[in-house]
């Protein structure tokens, strides 16, 4: 499967989502959920602004360097405001996001086949703390990196360059979160999992486009799970295409 079809799954998982009541209920969930903890992160830090910055560079007597802390001043605010909402993103969807997007999996998969395929050796609470253990690499690691890519930008001449990468790696591994949750629900190894990521690099970046679309991302990644698992279950009946 190509770069536009994973566009077209996305784009058909939110349609289904809003169609679903039960679907549009969880999705909406996520979205308050984030923004509540993107707000409280946001004033949590922000009343702390002024000893933050005080340990980073003190204000200077100077009138001619006064501009400059102010300018600082506002830059970290920034970085700040933008650290806390992807600290909130992975608060919530490690905590908790992880099992609404489970549900919505169940649910999606339940309406297009009348039945859930999962694991049956090992108890429902046990699978529930076993899909959080494989949620903490699959979000932390990816946003680390994406992070690292950002001041790695920064700090050489190939800023344009390492931003279009780090903004692709991004992309995919948000897209790989949700594709990824039937086959973890099946308990299916983590190696297997990864190599099929791999092998459909360009689905999950089309996929995973539609996130870096301002303000309508958090839509999206809100009922990507939807797509995702529809992707899952149409590529099980057609194991040859990719």
């Amino acid at each position: 499967m190509n770069l536009f079809s994973g566009i077209a799954y996305n784009l058909r998982g939110l349609g289904m989502g809003l169609r679903t009541p039960k679907l549009l209920l969880l999705g909406l969930i996520r979205i308050v959920a984030v923004i509540i903890l993107t707000i409280l992160a946001a004033s949590l830090i922000l009343a702390y602004h002024q000893e933050i910055l005080a340990l980073m560079w003190s204000k200077p007597e100077s009138r001619w360097i006064l501009w400059l802390w102010h300018v600082f001043s506002w830059f970290l605010s920034l970085v700040l405001v933008g650290l806390s909402a992807v600290m909130s993103y992975l608060v919530s969807q490690i905590l908790f996001s992880v099992f609404i997007m489970d549900q919505m999996s169940r649910i999606t998969e339940k309406k297009i086949t009348g039945h859930v395929k999962e694991s049956h050796n090992i108890p429902r609470l046990q699978q529930f703390f076993y899909l959080i253990k494989q949620e903490i690499p699959r979000t932390t690691i990816p946003v680390l990196l994406t992070l690292f890519l950002i001041l790695a930008g920064w700090l050489t001449p190939f800023g344009p360059i390492v931003a279009l990468i780090s903004s692709a790696l991004a992309t995919i591994f948000l897209a790989w979160d949700n594709t990824d949750l039937a086959p973890a629900r099946r308990l299916e190894p983590f190696k297997k999992r990864f190599n099929i990521l791999m092998s459909t690099l360009p689905f999950h970046l089309g996929f995973g486009l539609l996130f870096l679309i301002p303000v309508l991302n958090i839509l999206f990644l809100s009922f990507a799970p939807v797509g995702a698992t529809l992707y899952f279950i149409e590529k099980q009946n057609a194991p040859n295409t990719h």
